[in-house]
């Protein structure tokens, strides 16, 4: 259980794929200009960062090492993201219309978030088992949403400031970005 915990919050604080690994960015500065869509986002990545953690550890233990296909892991894994992702796209634009049109052509971008690969190879290459491996899984999506619905608290107070002009838009984003990822880094020597 203890274990568990420190994967949990590693995956959350001390290795947040947006701010500590810097993946994910894409969909992290697209769809963080409104709190609602920033946790919509955050929720879609952690529905499919999840189910990918699961579904691939069946998929690499009992298909891929058995068949001697290792080599077709980066594939394989890409096609499971890509199924999911088209599920939550289909669930998202029966349920919520709307989040789905604020979404836009962020959502299926999820297949290439190079966060949601990431998690899926770190928990091959750290030999995480089944639990340890969806942990790690909703623990790296939860650190996705919290970075993200802060990025969007924060950008939506800077639209209502008098900043200078060089500041509006993306280059106060990233400052801002960089900025908490500086603040972030400050969770490094919490676990070891």
């Amino acid at each position: 259980m203890n274990n568990l915990l420190l994967i949990l919050v590693g995956s959350i604080f001390v290795n947040n794929f947006v701010l500590v690994k810097f993946m994910g960015i894409c969909p992290f500065l697209g769809v963080s200009r409104k709190l609602e869509t920033a946790f919509g986002m955050g929720m879609a990545v952690t529905f499919v960062m999840g189910m990918a953690s699961l579904v691939i550890y069946f998929v690499q233990n009992y298909v891929l090492v058995p068949l001697d296909l290792v080599y077709m892991q980066t594939i394989a894994f890409i096609v499971v993201i890509a199924v999911l992702v088209q599920l939550v796209e289909m669930v998202l634009r029966k349920v919520s219309f709307s989040l789905y049109q604020a979404l836009g052509v962020y959502l299926p971008l999820i297949t290439t978030n190079c966060a949601v690969l990431g998690v899926t190879i770190l928990n091959v290459n750290n030999n995480y088992n089944l639990i340890e491996s969806v942990v790690n899984g909703v623990g790296g999506a939860l650190g996705f949403t919290l970075a993200i619905v802060l990025f969007a608290g924060i950008r939506e107070r800077m639209e209502l400031m008098d900043l200078p002009e060089w500041m509006d838009g993306f280059p106060g984003a990233l400052i801002t970005a960089g900025l908490m990822s500086v603040a972030f880094l400050g969770f490094s020597g919490l676990i070891h």
